[in-house]
This record gives C-alpha cells, structure tokens and sequence, in this order.
C-alpha cells in the first residue's frame, strides 16, 4: 500500500486516528516507567566505581535546576516556586555536595563533551548564583574545547547581564522557551510573555556571541487556531532562530495537578490539532529549515542538520544532539543520568534529596541496569528517532550480528507499517517515509518487549 502525500490532510488524519495509542517518547531505553524502584543507592556507587575504572571515556553532565517565579499551568516539568534566594542557595550546597561525592568516585578533571542546565528556570538564579554553580564543576571537571554547553532560560525573567556572562563562562547554547505569540493562548495557560522579552532576549544572545539559540514551541494549546499559530510560526520564521523544537501539549490533568488551571474549554479538536502541526512542517521547511527527526527543524548548515543528513545524529534526555558521549552524569532532584550500563533517577522532593545528602548519601529512587538485549534495541531505537532508518548492518560491531539475526521474528511487527507505507524495505533494512515520520513512535514501540508484556500500561502521551 502507498502511504498518503503528506499534504493529504484528510488521509493522514485517518490513519492517525486508525494508530493512535498511548506510546513513549523514548528519551531511553526502556522507558522510565519501567525501571526498578528496588535499585537504590549501593546500585549508583557501583556504576560510578565502574565508571571510575574508565578515566579516559568522555562524559555528558546534566544539571537540574527546580526554581521558577511562577509555574506555567501547562508545564509537565519537575518545578518549584520560590522567591527566597537562601532556598536557592541552600540547594547549591546540596549541588556542591553531589557532585563532590560522584566525582570523589569516577575521579575529578574527566573530560565533558556536553552540558545542559534544565528545570524549572536556570536563568532563575541570581549572576552570583550562577557563576558559583558553573566555577563548582568546572572546578571537578574538564570541559572539552568544543563541548556542547546549554541552558534552557525564560525570556520572562532574563536580564541584560545574562547572556554576556553566559557566555563568558563558557555556554554556547541558549534555548528559550516560546510557546506562542498569541496572548489569549498565554493566558490560557498561565504564562503571559509579551513579544518584545523574548526579541530582547535574542538579540542578547546574539550580541553575546552564542553559536546556537533555540525556540521551544507548543501546539495544541487552549485557542490556537490556524490564523492565529500561523502568525506565531511565521513570526518565528522572521526572528530566525537556529533551531526549532515543537512540542505537543498532552493535557494530563490527573497527573499534573497544575495542568487543572489550564482554560481547557478552547482546546482544538484532534483534527485541528493535527493540522497545526503540519503548518508548522510546511511553514519553516519553506521558511528554509530542515525536519529533523520528528519534532525539531535546524538551519541546513547547523550542525543537527549536516549530521541528520548523513545519518549520525544522536539523542538522550538532553534532546537531539551530536555530542553525546556514552556516559552522563545528573546532578539535582528528579535529575536523571546514564552510566555504565546503568539509567537512575534521583528523588523528585525537594526536602528528600537534601536530607540524603546531609545524611551523606545518594538521592538515588529507581534506576536500572540494562542487559545487552536493552543495550541493543535501545541502538536501534535510538537511531530510528534520529536517522529515520533501521539499518542491518547497526548492531554487527558491538552485538555480533546484523538486526534481523538479533530481532528474528519480531520483525514481523514491522510488516503493518511497510504495508501502510510507513517504512519502505531495501537490502540494508528499512527507512521512514515522510508520512511515516508522524508514527516513528508506534514503530519503536513495535520492537519494545517492555510494552508488550506489561498488563497495564503506564500514562504516555498520545502518538497523535
């Protein structure tokens, strides 16, 4: 079967409503609602004592920083509010006292190649605040000279001081969070911020000199409709920034308490929704971006675009990327990381993860160790999500074998989505459609044993 145009908005529609399911993002694999709330602290020290054997493989480090102003309603993330400058500084001490104990065992000065500050709001913190955070790792670690260093900050509380001393310290990548133009959408969801701070903010960071800065934008919120996102897209297109992630707002108000604010009563119909997104597929495609993966767009010489191209993009939590290295450390409550064969997750309380640490120990809830099987599928997942391919010949080096000798049978799963038009097969394996882009998440899903097995699933987003 021939799989629609992608302008063919009608058949599209019909098969997403025909494949739409709850299914992961697959920021790893397997996914975090499957790991073992039984894997604790002696489960951490022993992958840090194994990494510490490995002193020469570079690392990824994430440092998660809670605090915000005033939360957001539609917001998903962990975050706090606070306007105490002491709260912030006492989780600092909690920072410095983490990080001392994870670098006192995979040893001080290794190597980063990457590093994203996420929340809540980094750019939350006071100058002072900031500078004592970045001097505390760079103090314990060794950042490459062309690391990949980014923060996520809202235009809503940045200041003219901040992007120079950003950059200063040593950040490269700014990613800024958008959502929509429109105010009637802002209002609807708790975060009023006028045009002008988030130009403000841009044009900072351009006068700073930051390599990369990129727009976070929503669709399917409260009264965005065709007109209305249209002018925020094409606004977009005219401020220019390096990179675009879209993200679609699932309304889980009995998950996320702070989503029951949220004016719901104008939210678009899942048709409408749809449509949405694929102006904003044809509004920056003709706006001279490129697609990547299935939700990001990049300038065609930004280097997530040159490595799409040529099929060696990389993703973890931090999000698309091309300097991930193999192992990544996370500081902060709720903060994940992944070393040594090993995901864990510290505590998501505030309170909690101080007192373990006061107590001298890690703030570690749930992790797990992964077994080459998890190893292998979490490859070939991976590179499905970013390079829009299952090649054959992925898994011969480290696994021994091409894909199908290791996946045998379950390949099968994959048959419904060529016949659909999704994947098309050649000698080499299989490769994502353009149509098949807006199910890459049922196709991963297909091949996750995790999900098959489990007799109740957990709340995921929507694949729609």
């Amino acid at each position: 079967m021939n799989a629609p145009a992608v302008g063919d908005r009608d058949a599209l529609f019909g098969l997403l409503k025909e494949h739409a399911r709850p299914v992961p993002r697959y920021t790893s694999f397997p996914t975090v609602p499957f790991w073992d709330k039984e894997f604790g602290e002696a489960d951490y020290v022993s992958a840090l004592d194994d990494l510490g054997t490995q002193p020469d493989r570079p690392l990824s480090v994430y440092v998660h920083l809670p605090f915000c102003g005033k939360r957001c309603y539609y917001c998903g993330c962990n975050a706090m509010v606070t306007h105490r400058t002491e709260v912030v500084d006492d989780y600092l001490d909690h920072l410095a006292r983490e990080v001392e104990g994870v670098t006192d065992r995979i040893g001080e000065g290794r190597t980063v190649t990457q590093m994203h500050w996420g929340g809540g709001t980094p750019n939350f913190l006071t100058d002072r605040q900031t500078v004592r955070l970045f001097e505390m790792l760079s103090r314990r670690f060794d950042f490459a000279h062309d690391a990949e260093i980014s923060i996520e900050m809202d235009p809503r509380v940045a200041t003219s001081t901040q992007p120079p001393l950003l950059r200063r310290l040593g950040f490269n990548r700014l990613s800024m969070g958008v959502q929509d133009f429109d105010p009637k959408v802002q209002a609807a969801i708790g975060r009023i911020q006028p045009e002008s701070e988030t130009v403000s903010l841009l044009e900072g960071a351009r006068a700073a000199g930051f390599e990369s800065v990129n727009f976070d934008l929503v669709y399917g919120l409260p009264y965005q409709t065709t007109e209305s996102f249209a002018r925020t897209l094409n606004r977009v297109v005219e401020l220019a920034p390096d990179r675009i992630a879209t993200f679609s707002y699932a309304h889980l108000p009995e998950m996320r308490k702070i989503q029951r604010a949220v004016d719901a009563s104008g939210m678009p119909e899942p048709r409408e929704k749809l449509g949405l997104f694929l102006d904003t597929v044809d509004t920056f495609q003709e706006g001279g971006y490129q697609w990547i993966g299935f939700d990001h767009f990049a300038r065609p010489d930004d280097e997530l675009a040159v490595a799409a191209r040529e099929r060696r993009l990389l993703r973890n939590f931090m999000g698309y990327t091309t300097h991930a290295a193999p192992d990544q450390v996370a500081f902060g409550l709720s903060a994940i990381g992944c070393l040594a064969g090993r995901f864990v997750q510290n505590d998501t309380g505030l309170a909690r993860y101080g007192d373990a640490l006061d107590d001298c120990h890690f703030p570690v809830v749930r992790g797990h160790r992964m077994s080459q099987d998890d190893e292998m599928r979490s490859l070939v997942i991976q590179h499905l999500l970013c390079n829009l391919e299952i090649r054959e010949d992925l898994t011969e080096t480290q696994f021994g074998g091409p894909v199908s000798s290791l996946l045998g049978d379950e390949l099968d799963g994959l048959e419904p989505f060529v016949d659909e038009g999704f994947l098309s097969r050649s000698d080499n394996g299989w490769q994502v459609s353009d149509v098949g882009r807006f199910f890459i998440r049922n196709i991963a899903a297909s091949l996750d044993p995790y999900l098959k097995r489990s007799t109740q699933l957990p709340t995921f987003s929507s694949s729609v």
